[in-house]
């Protein structure tokens, strides 16, 4: 998976597929990141492959939708709680971001970690998600811009 642009964020739902045995069988929502639709179903089978005992053929996708974030004109942070795989092993990580939505911070990390951590997009599981208030926020960079007076000085104005 490469990350061309933005990323989006898709809720995608399937289950297995209809039995004699079990007509109706039980419904699995995922909400996942992907730039397009056919790689988010192709994701959500990757992590019903390795929670559940469902493969692809044996399944069915009821639904694929986009979520829009209604509110995109106030800058938020978030907290992004994620796991990925790097030369040496498994790590947990906890990142936080300022943006306008969900999934402009999603890309932001995604462009950072393969900055500093030389991580392919397909190594990267994010486990969760959340938008954060100015006083919960733990890192010194998103801190420092979410101060009730925050000025950005011109220092090298020259005048004319």
């Amino acid at each position: 998976m490469t990350v061309a642009g933005e990323m989006r964020q898709y809720q995608v739902v399937g289950r297995k597929a209809a039995t004699d045995e079990n007509p109706n069988p039980e419904a699995y929502r995922m909400i996942i990141f992907a730039p397009n639709p056919v790689t988010a179903k192709s994701k959500f089978w990757y992590f019903m492959r390795q929670f559940r005992k469902m493969k692809k053929t044996t399944g069915e996708i009821l639904d694929c939708v986009e979520i829009v974030e209604k509110n995109s004109r106030i800058v938020k942070n978030y907290g992004i709680w994620l796991r990925y795989d790097s030369r040496s092993g498994t790590h947990n990580m906890y990142r936080e971001y300022r943006d306008l939505k969900l999934t402009g911070a999603i890309s932001q990390l995604y462009d950072e970690m393969a900055g500093r951590h030389r991580t392919r997009p397909r190594s990267i599981q994010i486990i969760r998600t959340a938008t954060i208030g100015a006083g919960e926020l733990k890192r010194p960079n998103g801190s420092q811009f979410a101060a009730r007076k925050v000025r950005f000085p011109l220092p090298h104005r020259v005048s004319s």
